[in-house]
């Protein structure tokens, strides 16, 4: 269903939440520029589309399809731009994504919400902060709705990257709790390192292809704000690029860090093993019923209980300066 319209007449906003069955007769006015927005559209949503905007069908049904991939497709009477919003949980184990589908036409933006993630009071906000800007018809649209996506790409890579660094910083953390932390958070960072550049990389070749001048979407006054969109852009992906190896890296290193921790362990192990032998031989040895230098002697005793202090202290001395405890 339509759950919100805007109309724009010679640059300023005029009319909120328009009727569906007026949409025919602004068209008719070069001066007008519409937006609607479709949340869960249905068949007959569809089909006003194609026939009041001329929306072709294999576009129509990418636009009610799942899982297309960011894209900007020129069509003879529109282009279609597929994209989506992107969040990350603080703590970088949850990544949350929503899918819009854009037609864009001469007199009109149309949006194809799927689902509820898409914050799109945000988008309206952008366009009300600039309307000095509306007299330039669907690019001033389009822009507000780029701004917001980008920016919230910018954002999710953001925390992606502070949850990276926070785990680096508990890698060589001696507790159970850090080391279980770490172990998650390294396999989450880095699955959403992997989805958030799914959604985020492909956004280059789509705000490139908005700015090409054969489009005839962006206004002369509009170019340094879609330049400016783009550096955003371009940072975001640069920045998503860049958290693929730092990802990899906290796994790698928490393996080394483990395997590291259990050699010491096992050599932990093996030098106690080594100095409890030693008193175990001599007890061993001596609780035969054979007799020995000493036997039956309070010198005796003396002798052998000597022994099986100092040798394991010689033991434990030198395994302490190998650092091997």
């Amino acid at each position: 269903m339509v759950t919100r319209s805007r109309l724009y007449h010679d640059g300023t906003l005029v009319l909120d939440d328009l009727p569906v069955s007026d949409v025919p007769a602004h068209l008719a006015d070069p001066a007008s520029v519409l937006w609607l927005d479709l949340h869960r559209p249905g068949a007959a949503e569809l089909t006003m589309l194609d026939r009041e905007f001329g929306i072709h069908e294999l576009a129509l049904e990418d636009a009610a399809q799942r899982g297309q991939r960011p894209k900007l497709d020129r069509c003879r009477t529109h282009e279609f731009l597929s994209a989506y919003a992107v969040t990350v949980s603080p703590d970088g184990a949850q990544l949350t994504y929503s899918e819009i589908a854009v037609f864009l036409t001469g007199q009109a933006m149309i949006t194809v919400r799927k689902d509820d993630g898409l914050d799109i009071e945000d988008v309206v906000a952008r366009w009300d902060e600039s309307p000095d800007l509306a007299g330039h018809g669907v690019g001033f649209l389009v822009h507000g709705l780029l701004g917001h996506l980008v920016d919230g790409h910018f954002v999710a890579v953001q925390q992606l990257d502070d949850s990276i660094e926070e785990l680096e910083g508990l890698l060589f953390a001696a507790g159970r709790r850090e080391i279980e932390a770490v172990q998650r958070g390294s396999s989450h960072c880095a699955n959403r390192s992997s989805g958030c550049a799914e959604f985020v990389l492909p956004m280059r070749e789509v705000v490139n292809g908005l700015r090409r001048p054969g489009l005839h979407l962006i206004t002369d006054p509009l170019v340094p704000y879609y330049q400016d969109v783009y550096d955003h852009v371009l940072r975001a992906t640069e920045w998503t690029e860049s958290l693929r190896d730092p990802a990899a890296s906290v796994m790698e290193t928490n393996l080394s860090v483990q395997a590291n921790s259990m050699n010491l362990i096992m050599k932990k192990v093996t030098s106690w093993a080594a100095i409890i032998a030693v008193p175990t031989a001599i007890t061993g040895y001596c609780g035969q019923n054979l007799p020995y230098p000493g036997f039956g002697r309070e010198s005796g005793f003396i002798t052998s209980a000597a022994v099986i202090v100092l040798l394991p202290a010689l033991l434990y001395l030198t395994f302490k300066h190998k650092d091997w405890l």
